[in-house]
C-alpha cells in the first residue's frame, strides 16, 4: 500500500463497506465532513479502521487538519513512508 492510488482503493472500500458511502461521492476533494456526512465519532472510527490497515498508530494530531479525501490519503502516504 505505497502508493496513492492504493491508499485511495482502500480508503474508498472502507467509506463504501463501513460508512455506507456511495463510491461516486467519493472523489480526491470531497470534503469529509460536509460532502461525505461523516461526524467525529465517524472520523475516529477511519483512524481506528486505518491503523489496523496500515499497522501503524496515527497521531490524533495527523489527522486535527484533515478535512478532505485528498488530505487522508496524503496523511497514510506519509505515515506508511515513515
Amino acid at each position: 500500500m505505497q502508493n496513492r492510488q492504493q491508499i485511495l482503493a482502500m480508503l474508498t472500500t472502507i467509506l463504501v463497506d463501513e460508512f455506507e458511502i456511495d463510491a461516486g461521492a467519493i472523489t480526491p476533494e470531497a470534503n469529509l465532513y460536509e460532502e461525505l456526512d461523516l461526524d467525529s465519532i465517524d472520523a475516529v472510527d477511519l483512524v481506528i479502521k486505518l491503523q489496523q490497515l496500515t499497522g501503524k498508530k496515527i497521531k490524533p494530531d495527523d489527522f486535527k487538519s484533515v478535512r478532505t479525501i485528498n488530505d487522508v490519503v496524503n496523511a497514510i502516504e506519509g505515515l506508511v513512508k515513515d
